[in-house]
């Protein structure tokens, strides 16, 4: 499926006529756009674009899921990385109204995609079900990324005009949850097929859309169908790794037995890798060069002393999440040399030889098997299962080379060590932040870091509140007037 996204700057150039900041539109009765949606072949370069805009917005998905949390920290305190992690970012940051642009661009996308499949010819259009499972799963992801991001927003499923994009107001995150996210995973969970084969490996799945429904079912403590849901998952085939490390072995086969989900880039392709190894590596001239690490690097994305500190000295996990140095060709450690240019310590999870600047393998993974375990763990103990529970959290510490927890353990004592090894497992994959929110302990972590109760979300970005100019259908949120 990576080596087909490059079909994504044509679909662009085909859906994109006339667009406002709000979100875009589509001149619906161009000749462009009807032309675009025949043949079978139609839809499934239709769907890439969709996927095609979330290779965009998931490179700064660490900022929310990351550097806002406490394991992870912007050291250097500069420009937007600083902002998000101290708590000061502006409501007209560039982040900001380019996290909402992408995700309305993928909304509008998938909803064009949704009314036109409807009426489509099946006999030309054999994969039907599929396109709209896949556009459904995407809808649904971009859906609970703007929630979790900015609380309230806009509910759009049909395309707009011009005029009535004025007149949309901001919905209740609840109403999004019932109607659009829920609703749209349950029907994709129904048209999407269990597995691919050849190129279309890495597309949404039915236990994508099962895995992200339970995540959704727990962020809103339904804690007794998120049980059932993550369940389903593991009847699936799914399982861990043997070897936690090859999870960030880039020559090895990334679509394995513990992938669900990842936003999907590919080298060599042009445009279409990933930032994420130039962006978290430090300003080290001898780490760079032997890593073999093209380009100017950005000293992002720093563990925090808080993680360090998380681990076990035998846990297999320690040393490729946080590390102060690196081993080079003689095995000896070289520590990294401090100075106000560079961070002092940073993930070898993204770390992958390139010769092209951004131009990385490395995938985001938006979700997979030990993510599956730990909720599914999660959701067992709050529903008073804590035995039953605890073998799920013991699979992902016995693959980590830790003792497995005793069986006379509490419900509380088992709550708190699903949180920490959600931190040590999941560490600069985007989740701690999401986590302490939906757990509602992000204010009683954070306080200390300068957040404050408003926090909990970002602000719309300005240019949004300045567009539509009406308070009554399109407030910012508070604290951020």
């Amino acid at each position: 499926m990576k080596k087909t996204i490059f079909m994504v700057v044509l679909v662009m150039l085909l859906t994109t006529a006339c667009q406002k900041d709000f979100i875009e539109i589509l001149p619906v009765d161009t000749v462009t756009v009807d032309l675009l949606y025949k043949t079978d072949k139609d839809y499934q370069d239709a769907v890439i674009g969709i996927y095609g805009i979330f290779q965009a917005q998931y490179a700064n998905m660490y900022y929310f899921g990351d550097i806002r949390g406490d394991d992870v920290w912007d050291e250097l305190v500069k420009g937007t990385a600083g902002a998000v992690d101290n708590f000061t970012l502006a409501n007209d940051d560039g982040l900001l109204i380019s996290t909402w642009r992408n995700y309305y661009k993928a909304i509008t996308r998938a909803n064009t995609l949704l009314e036109r499949i409807n009426t489509a010819d099946a006999a030309l259009v054999s994969n039907k079900n599929r396109h709209i499972g896949e556009a459904e799963f995407l809808r649904a992801l971009a859906y609970f990324d703007l929630v979790r991001i900015f609380g309230d927003v806009p509910m759009v499923t049909k395309t707009l005009s011009i005029e009535d994009s004025y007149k949309t107001p901001r919905e209740k995150v609840d109403k999004i949850y019932d109607e659009v996210i829920i609703k749209d995973l349950l029907d994709a969970e129904s048209k999407l097929p269990e597995k691919y084969a050849g190129v279309d490996v890495g597309r949404a799945t039915k236990g994508a859309a099962r895995a992200l429904l339970g995540k959704v079912y727990l962020t809103r403590k339904d804690f007794t169908k998120a049980e059932a849901k993550l369940q389903e998952v593991t009847t699936m085939g799914y399982a861990l790794l043997p070897n936690w490390a090859d999870l960030w072995d880039y020559t090895k086969n990334e679509h394995h037995s513990e992938y669900i989900y990842d936003i999907e880039y590919e080298q060599g392709l042009g445009t279409l890798g990933s930032i994420y190894t130039n962006r978290f590596t430090p300003k080290v001239t001898s780490m760079i060069a032997f890593y073999g690490i093209a380009g100017s690097v950005d000293d992002q994305n720093t563990p925090h002393q808080v993680l360090f500190d998380l681990f076990e000295a035998k846990d297999k996990r320690k040393d490729l999440t946080a590390s102060r140095g690196y081993t080079d060709a003689t095995g000896k450690f070289i520590p990294l040399l401090v100075s106000s240019n560079n961070m002092s310590a940073y993930t070898r999870k993204y770390i992958v030889k390139i010769t092209t600047a951004n131009d990385s393998p490395a995938n985001w993974k938006v979700i997979r098997y030990a993510d599956v375990l730990l909720m599914l763990a999660e959701a067992m103990n709050e529903n008073g299962k804590t035995a039953q529970a605890l073998p799920y959290l013991n699979q992902i510490r016995t693959r980590a080379g830790l003792d497995a927890l005793p069986t006379d353990i509490t419900q509380t004592e088992l709550r708190n060590q699903i949180v920490l090894e959600r931190r040590r497992e999941l560490a600069f994959e985007g989740h701690r932040w999401f986590d302490l929110v939906r757990t509602g302990q992000a204010l009683n972590v954070m306080q200390k870091y300068g957040m404050k109760p408003h926090h909990v979300v970002f602000p719309i970005p300005l240019a949004q509140i300045q567009l539509i100019n009406n308070p009554a259908i399109f407030p910012q949120n508070p604290g951020y007037n």
